[in-house]
């Protein structure tokens, strides 16, 4: 098992990979097969040292191919193998009929699928592979249902679980449940967005030696992101440093009864290093933001004409925790628009840009799939269908940078790669996370960061601060305030 390259490709890109390595290097697929049958072998004796009967479940096309390979070398290791075929053997690529024959010449029986599987210590399953575009359905979604009806097996997953699309991650039908997924020559970016997250299991990775000139002539759709990749920006203050000269950030929100919300965002503002932090909200709640967190200048703007003093000297903006839909609030979302300092928009703000759009260079939109369908006038059902595609719509009506929430965070400016986040995890389904997020990037933001670098560190700080609160006491009852404390240790990791 290799360690996951950064690099995502979409099923048509692995398959011009596929096409380089063959017709450029003289790979054959058939070699291409017995290498990924082998690999899985390998990696079932890494991960269960103990298991000998093997079940692989094999579909036509070259997916099964792998899993007819795997079949045939786990028999020469003396392996007991049942393989399960779904689907019309005539129809197979030469390559999976040769991979077939090779294993039937042995003398090894293999067996239709009729329903049931039989039992093993390990599950393969190889029944489709990165092409799938339609919904499963008949035998194939019966064998799906099958796999996962053993949950006391672990299964792994030849490419990607099956039923799973390749490019957005959405379950099409119904998909395996997969304990690893193993991933030939690269990794496709549904498994780490949409629905993916929640069948790949742990995912592993080889490149089945692909030589390193074929990743040079394909782009890929998307990149993981890392606290590594902008560390540079996270580097050691000059001892004579100020307060000036990281910046001031104005959160902007906190109508009645959503207080709470700009007190978060003002926080993880601070505690992303901003110099200064002003919060613009309702008179009633100025006095108690300084009552725990004495550092904030609160400022009550029940009277709108006391906002332009406050823009005038921010150098950034967070507009939206808590700014509700009120005349009050579409006045302040009016003003700090025209201010035209760089921004992160938000929330409700999201919510009154949706019913008037605009399109700007030099702010960051953060929805979550409800606010983007609003975005896009459609439904958050299509939003999660393909979020790279609403991920590329919003950019196109909106512009600047646009951050996609949800698991596999994607970020867009309209330059591909497109940006992914795999950190993170269940516990930030609580109210306040997406607050927290806001003030993060704003603070970053504040200290002169580039929007896109503001984005791709800020959802990295965020989801590894929510990572490490998890780590310590459980991902069941995280807050937005817990990530505080690690949020500090992290963007101090280069002292």
């Amino acid at each position: 098992m290799l360690t996951l390259p950064p690099e995502l490709y979409t099923a048509e890109q692995t398959r011009e990979l596929d096409r380089l390595i063959i017709e450029q290097h003289h790979i054959p697929a058939g070699k291409l097969m017995a290498r990924a049958g082998g690999v899985a072998l390998q990696n079932i004796k890494h991960l269960w040292p103990l298991a000998k009967n093997i079940v692989i479940v094999c579909g036509s096309g070259n997916n099964g191919g792998d899993g007819y390979e795997l079949a045939r070398q786990a028999l020469e290791k003396d392996f007991q193998v049942s393989l399960v075929e779904v689907g019309n053997t005539d129809k197979m690529s030469d390559e999976t009929q040769a991979a077939r024959k090779a294993l039937l010449t042995t003398g090894h029986t293999v067996h239709r699928f009729e329903g049931t599987l039989p039992d093993g210590d390990v599950i393969v399953d190889a029944l489709f592979g990165t092409g799938l575009d339609r919904p499963v359905s008949g035998l194939y979604a019966d064998a799906i249902d099958a796999i996962n009806q053993l949950t006391a097996i672990p299964v792994l997953s030849l490419d990607i679980p099956s039923g799973i699309h390749a490019n957005s991650g959405c379950v099409l039908g119904s998909a395996v449940k997969a304990t690893f997924t193993l991933s030939f020559i690269g990794l496709n970016s549904g498994l780490f967005t949409g629905d993916g997250p929640n069948y790949c299991g742990q995912i592993c990775f080889d490149s089945l030696q692909a030589p390193i000139s074929v990743y040079e002539q394909v782009q890929p759709a998307a990149r993981r992101i890392c606290l590594d990749d902008r560390a540079a920006l996270l580097a050691p203050r000059e001892r004579t440093a100020h307060k000036g000269r990281y910046g001031h950030l104005l959160v902007i929100g906190g109508d009645h009864g959503m207080a709470g919300a700009a007190r978060i965002a003002a926080e993880a503002g601070a505690r992303a290093g901003a110099g200064l932090i002003t919060v613009a909200t309702r008179e009633v709640h100025a006095p108690g933001f300084n009552l725990t967190r004495p550092e904030l200048m609160c400022h009550g703007v029940d009277n709108i004409d006391m906002l332009p003093a406050l823009l005038h000297r921010a150098n950034a903006l967070t507009l939206g925790p808590g700014l509700g839909q009120t005349a009050w609030a579409k006045r302040l979302y009016s003003l700090a628009l025209e201010s035209e300092l760089p921004m992160v928009v938000d929330a409700d703000a999201l919510n009154l840009l949706s019913q008037q759009p605009q399109h700007h260079d030099n702010w960051v939109l953060t929805p979550h799939p409800g606010e983007a369908a609003r975005l896009l006038g459609c439904t958050t059902k299509q939003v999660q269908a393909d979020r790279f595609a609403a991920l590329q719509q919003l950019h196109e009506r909106y512009g600047g940078v646009i951050i996609l929430k949800g698991a596999g965070t994607l970020i867009f400016d309209g330059k591909l790669p497109a940006h992914l986040s795999t950190s993170g995890n269940p516990g930030m389904a609580s109210g306040g996370m997406g607050d927290a997020l806001a003030g993060i990037i704003g603070g970053l933001l504040a200290q002169g960061l580039q929007p896109i670098d503001a984005a791709c560190l800020g959802v990295c700080l965020h989801g590894m601060a929510a990572d490490k609160a998890a780590e310590q006491d459980g991902e069941r009852g995280m807050l937005a305030m817990d990530l505080m404390p690690h949020l500090r240790h992290l963007v101090n990791l280069r002292y």
